[in-house]
């Protein structure tokens, strides 16, 4: 009685099934990447606010900088490996809310806001809702397309920029009732800019294949430096001057919409066509 010979194990095909199934592992790594960035932007500023109730305003203003690095980052992150995802879209929405609305506000209440009362507890809601609404509003109109260049109101990154740099500056905190009316204006001017419909730059466009990049380069190593060595002056000129560049563009838009004659003029002033001359 002949015993039966094992069927013969095709190696081939072995090989090329576990490469199949290492493919779905890796794809959902390099999906997960961008979701770790986000929560790491979130756990920023959540130590902010705990750093903000603690009274250590020169450790909780830094963790808004680190949350703007990596809000920067997911999405880059994304768009590289082309893992963007609607779960993706709706986990960086919530985690700019706590980042980039509540952490700041509770950093500026905390810091300069609490010696005007229920006015500062108030003020800081509104920038709170100022940055929930930019937020809600940016989803839409990235959903509906739009120019890419450009931010329609301030985004909430920038706007927390400016009271986390703010703070970093001046970081033993407010307790006269005449400074804090300075904060007053420090936390309600972003907001209203986030809600309104001026234009900012945007620096998702930039572009980072460009042929010769040593002047680039070299502008971000004098940045670094400047970040490193003067690092409260330098936060608070780079917040402000980002603020200051969006009336700086609508102010020269105008005057190069002022000198061009208006279309009325130009059809009047055009000549004749050649059919009505003799």
């Amino acid at each position: 009685m002949s015993t039966p010979h094992p069927a013969p194990i095709d190696t081939g095909t072995r090989l090329l099934r576990r490469s199949h199934d290492k493919r779905p592992r890796l794809r959902r790594g390099v999906a997960l990447l961008p979701s770790l960035f986000t929560m790491g932007n979130m756990f920023c500023g959540y130590s902010c606010i705990i750093y903000s109730l603690r009274g250590d305003f020169e450790s909780a203003a830094p963790y808004i900088g680190v949350s703007i690095v990596l809000d920067m980052l997911d999405g880059r992150i994304a768009r590289l490996t082309g893992t963007s995802s609607e779960f993706g879209v709706q986990l960086d929405s919530l985690a700019d809310a706590i980042s980039f609305g509540v952490a700041p506000a509770i950093l500026a209440y905390a810091w300069g806001l609490a010696p005007l009362g229920r006015l500062g507890m108030f003020s800081g809601f509104l920038f709170v809702s100022g940055a929930v609404l930019r937020l809600a509003r940016f989803n839409v109109q990235s959903a509906g397309g739009g120019d890419k260049r450009y931010f329609v109101g301030m985004p909430s990154p920038a706007a927390a920029g400016v009271l986390a740099a703010t703070v970093y500056l001046f970081s033993d905190g407010l307790t006269d009732y005449r400074a804090a009316l300075a904060a007053l204006a420090m936390v309600l001017t972003p907001a209203l800019l986030m809600v309104s419909t001026i234009r900012f730059r945007s620096f998702k466009t930039l572009d980072l294949q460009m042929r010769r990049p040593y002047t680039v380069l070299f502008l971000v190593a004098a940045g670094l430096m400047a970040v490193a060595t003067h690092p409260r002056i330098v936060l608070v000129a780079m917040a402000y001057t980002y603020v200051a560049s969006a009336f700086i563009g609508m102010g020269l838009a105008r005057f190069r919409h002022r000198g061009q004659p208006p279309a009325a003029t130009v059809a009047v002033s055009a000549p004749a066509p050649d059919a009505a001359q003799p």
